[in-house]
């Protein structure tokens, strides 16, 4: 059977051609007994590089209301606003200077990197920053890279800083170092010796935590609690450099007994690799399966230590992105493939990174000479997974992956207190608006059929996360709404020109939605 449906996009009207559906896949109604744990609070957070969180964040005198608005709104959606881990590259690089009248002075070495600077001084009012966003937690991130006196000295001038600048509940983790598993092979210049190895890293990290304690002992007494100390750990940069996650635990890296959370970082491919696509590398469900298959495997060597495994730091291509690929619309189904299938297979909590000027950011936090502020492609799959995974803090919330035949197709159920409550469907087959120019064909549409238990409702209410193509870069809405800077500083519009409130009917217990490609739909099951 095929039939023509109209759908109305931002500002064009999209002609989608469906095609036959195939046999119905059994929804069952509870989860599973093997199923994965259920997500942590905040799933949905972030990862920002130092050098940039006083863009993100500002300072008391001028707050970066837009970037809370947009915190706020994932917040609206999960029960609580996303978790801030503040790192990356650029915390091994930050160092203290007492005088200094701005929070950061960074200057960039080309020849190392032209997206952040690798010589970073950071001044008092750096701190001021975690103060702009009310009801946030944060982890800050200490320099372990530099493990010369100005090092030490930084981390001595630091702590207390920071803790008080954290105290009284605003504080996530600690951080100490970033990526130490490329210390010694860096591309941005080693830090270490080809000799370093994964006892080493362990005694320094030891070595450094206890002297954060001992810092926060004098400084901030009440942050050594149990309750409220604790560390983001190894904070590698994946799970094949030049040492081993699993090693270093065997090492007796938690000999404190102060890691909350195995933190590891995970990047897709790379911004600048051969042969990398917007299909055939992000919109594409056995790329996510393959790239995060390693990271599952570390979990389950370290499952017996009974702590959550998170990514501390993901996003689509490392080196920030690429232009045309990590900043379209395409980005934004991968996130919401990617984080989906994270949740379905026990990562209890994902930090999407960003920076000022990135490709990949979810946002833009200030107007520079390379960029615009502005709401990016991304966040609007942060928006999505947001509202598939609804309010953690209410309820127990579990991801389940409904597996599909084609690699471009991916659905995933959540279930809330072990019960059905929605279907999510991302049709990952690559549709352009422009092609060299010339006018768009007619977009071509898939149909999804479920079959559910009995005792839901008769109707289901439909959400879609859509654009004109995948190569789009503006004109994005979920469920109708629009959170461009320009439209309310962030906060959700309801634009006029989009259709929203779709109903499904179920018919022989079964219910079938139609998805166009390069968009993605949620249903509601009550």
């Amino acid at each position: 059977m095929r039939f023509l449906s109209i759908l109305i996009s931002t500002t064009h009207a999209i002609i989608v051609l469906a095609s036959g559906c195939g046999e119905p896949i059994a929804i069952s109604s509870y989860l599973s007994a093997n199923a994965s744990a259920p997500v942590l609070e905040a799933f949905v957070s972030f990862s920002i590089e130092l050098a940039f969180f006083p863009d993100f964040a500002g300072n008391l005198s001028a707050p970066n209301i837009f970037s809370n608005n947009l915190l706020n709104n994932l917040g609206n959606l999960t029960g609580t606003k996303p978790y801030i881990r503040v790192g990356g590259n650029t915390q091994d690089y930050a160092l203290y200077n007492a005088s200094l009248s701005v929070a950061t002075n960074g200057i960039y070495n080309l020849s190392r990197s032209a997206d952040y600077p690798t010589t970073l001084f950071i001044g008092p009012s750096f701190f001021e920053s975690y103060a702009t966003w009310p009801n946030t937690l944060f982890s800050h991130g200490f320099n372990l890279g530099n493990n010369q006196s100005i090092g030490q000295e930084t981390l001595l001038a630091t702590v207390p800083l920071a803790c008080k600048a954290l105290e009284n509940g605003k504080l996530y983790n600690w951080e100490l170092g970033n990526e130490p598993d490329l210390y010694s092979t860096s591309s941005q210049g080693p830090v270490r010796l080809s000799t370093w190895n994964e006892s080493l890293y362990v005694s320094e990290w030891l070595n450094g935590t206890r002297t954060i304690k001992g810092l926060l002992a004098e400084a901030c007494p009440n942050m050594t609690a149990p309750q409220n100390y604790g560390y983001l750990a190894p904070s590698f940069a994946g799970t094949n450099n030049h040492l081993n996650a699993v090693v270093t635990w065997h090492d007796n890296l938690d000999a404190d007994k102060d890691i909350r959370l195995i933190s590891s970082h995970n990047y897709i491919g790379g911004a600048t690799q051969p042969g990398v696509t917007l299909q055939g590398t992000l919109m594409n469900h056995s790329s996510t399966v393959a790239s995060i298959a390693p990271q599952l495997n570390e979990s389950r060597l370290l499952a017996n230590y009974s702590i959550p495994f998170i990514l501390g730091e993901t996003n689509s291509l490392y080196n920030e992105g690429a232009p045309g690929l990590s900043n379209a619309f395409g980005a934004a189904l991968w996130g919401v493939d990617f984080n989906l299938w994270c949740a379905s297979q026990g990562i209890r909590r994902v930090h999407m990174h960003t920076g000022t000027d990135y490709r990949y950011a979810s946002w833009q936090p200030i107007n520079t000479n390379k960029t615009t502020i502005g709401t990016k492609p991304p966040y609007y799959g942060n928006i999505a997974v947001a509202a598939m995974m609804g309010n953690i803090t209410a309820a127990n919330v579990s991801i389940s992956n409904i597996p599909q035949s084609s690699i471009y197709d991916a659905s995933y159920a959540s279930y809330v207190n072990d019960k059905l409550a929605r279907i999510a469907v991302i049709n990952m087959r690559e549709y352009n608006y422009t092609t060299n120019g010339s006018a768009p064909s007619a977009r071509p549409s898939s149909s999804y059929s479920f079959s559910l238990p009995a005792g839901y409702a008769s109707q289901i209410t439909v959400q879609r996360l859509i654009a004109n193509g995948s190569d789009a870069i503006s004109g994005i809405t979920f469920d109708g709404y629009s959170y461009n800077f320009e439209l309310n500083d962030g906060k959700p519009v309801l634009l006029k020109n989009v259709t929203r409130g779709e109903t499904l009917g179920i018919w022989g217990g079964v219910v079938t939605v139609d998805v166009p490609d390069s968009s993605a739909a949620i249903l509601n099951i009550k």
